[in-house]
């Protein structure tokens, strides 16, 4: 028995209600084992998740992306706190009647799964982290600074500027963005609502404010996490991954070469190995 198809472009949005809002996702895959939960980045909607990865997961586990509050199809306004979100997402979870999951959460997605395991650490019960770092850790508050040149460098060049805020500028790094931009389109029906520029700034105003609040006490996460990122992240420093590796008891950690923000996507095939593997123990 199924969920779904397997099919990531496929999938139809579907809606939860919870937290007093309409939460849009999709699901896929077979209907026993460990869910996973997809937590996604800035200004990302449903159609942002890499779908090889998404699939990948799916092959032997249900998987379920969720849109946050206040992006694509989902209904309200994107909350201004990390904390926020992570409640809306724990409420949703328990909505959709999981008593368990798995998370994988890139960079944002990675803020709200370590504030889900410290907020609902029962539900949690492994995480992957990729792309991201701790709470009040280096440069998370200048994101915006950092992002914003290169986004208009995008505009200027015609080019998403994912091109330039994910990947390296080498031909390897130019090669992996061009391929991973050509898979977010390969769906071209029953697409997700775009994000509008509130939003987007919404939800800039609690990265940062993730960037400027105390540390918090990662010494207390119990569950095995993985954590991933390039050796080259220029919009979550690579050093944060390091940081995090070293105060989560027993994390481990990856670090592709040659990579920046978005090395899950650029050495896709790999971490969806190493995932699958760290999920299934």
């Amino acid at each position: 028995m199924t969920l779904a198809s397997n099919d990531w472009n496929t999938a139809p949005i579907r809606h939860v209600e919870a937290a007093g809002t309409r939460f849009a996702y999709r699901r896929l895959g077979v209907a026993s084992g460990v869910p996973v939960v997809m937590l996604n980045h800035w200004g990302a909607n449903l159609d942002n998740f890499d779908p090889p990865i998404v699939a990948g997961l799916a092959a032997d586990r249900p998987v379920y992306a969720i849109d946050y509050r206040g992006i694509g199809r989902s209904g309200g306004e994107p909350p201004l706190t990390v904390a926020a979100m992570a409640t809306d997402m724990v409420m949703a979870i328990r909505e959709l009647g999981l008593e368990q999951v798995d998370l994988v959460g890139f960079s944002l997605g990675g803020f709200v799964a370590q504030q889900i395991m410290l907020d609902a650490p029962t539900l949690v019960r492994r995480a992957i982290l990729a792309g991201t770092g701790p709470a009040g850790s280096l440069g998370i508050n200048k994101i915006g600074a950092v992002s914003m040149p290169l986004i208009l460098k995008g505009l200027l060049t015609f080019r998403d500027p994912k091109t330039y805020l994910f990947f390296t500028s080498s031909t390897q790094g130019r090669s992996a963005a061009k391929a991973f931009l050509a898979r977010l389109k390969m769906r071209t029906t029953d697409r997700d609502k775009a994000v509008g520029l509130s939003a987007f700034g919404r939800q800039l105003k609690a990265i940062e404010a993730w960037g400027r609040q105390p540390s918090q006490p990662l010494e207390t996460i119990r569950q095995p996490v993985l954590i991933a990122n390039g050796d080259h992240d220029i919009m979550v420093p690579t050093e944060n991954s390091r940081d995090l590796a070293r105060d989560i008891p027993g994390a481990e950690l990856i670090l592709y070469p040659d990579a920046g923000h978005g090395s899950i996507f650029q050495y896709h095939v790999d971490f969806l190995e190493k995932a699958k593997a760290f999920l299934a123990d």
